[in-house]
């Protein structure tokens, strides 16, 4: 502290707001938001709000070896998106070393839902709602047994994710993605925040002192 800060009383505050908007201090939490749709492999239009898996991926990575960084907090509010992109981030967010926690805002439809469950302690807020529902695909396809084998596979692999780091019953999550009932034009289930937790999707109800209060836990037995 210099001479002049000690006579004013004040002491510099080691604060630093990074380019993604993310905060990193003295207490060492990272902010990182998920939001709008997953942009994968394929550039979205201008008009729609996209989280680019490319600008995430070198942040979880930064974030992972800074030992400044102390634990890491997912906001998320998605639409999905991207299916390969979504699994490489949720993958990334699982392989963490350093505390991690998960809120779900608004939304964590699709893909969301294994981002969501990725960190070691996810909340979601009672307003929130989460979308669950088979893998789906746009544009031409080839009506061959590849083609169904591959998205067969690929639901294989996300259901696994989503139980592996969740306390989900794999039949009753398959159930909740099959039903046809659920949606107006579609098949799935859109569960809510209490509804989310009741099934074990989703850790516990809760907010943001929460999921911070989680990570300054996990930072001190770390």
């Amino acid at each position: 502290m210099s001479a002049e800060q000690e006579q004013n009383g004040t002491k510099k505050d080691n604060t630093e707001l990074t380019e993604t908007g993310s905060c990193t201090g003295d207490r060492g939490i990272e902010c990182l938001s998920i939001i709008g749709q997953i942009e994968g492999h394929y550039i979205l239009g201008d008009n729609q709000k996209a989280t680019k898996y490319e600008h995430l991926i070198p942040l979880l990575a930064a974030a992972e070896q800074n030992p400044d960084v102390r634990g890491v907090l997912f906001i998320l509010n998605t639409m999905g998106g991207d299916v390969e992109a979504g699994l490489a981030l949720a993958e990334m967010i699982a392989s963490m070393k350093k505390p991690t926690a998960s809120l779900v805002l608004g939304g964590g439809h699709s893909i969301g839902v294994p981002l969501a469950v990725a960190a070691k302690r996810s909340f979601i807020v009672p307003s929130a709602t989460m979308t669950l529902h088979p893998v789906r695909i746009s544009g031409v396809v080839i009506g061959a047994p590849q083609t169904y084998r591959y998205l067969r596979e690929m639901q294989d692999r996300i259901i696994g994710f989503i139980c592996r780091h969740s306390n989900v019953v794999k039949e009753q999550l398959t159930d909740l993605m099959m039903k046809p009932d659920e949606l107006s034009t579609d098949i799935g289930t859109i569960v809510d925040g209490a509804e989310a937790v009741r099934i074990g999707l989703i850790d516990e109800i809760g907010g943001l002192s929460d999921a911070l209060a989680a990570l300054e836990k996990m930072a001190k037995t770390t």
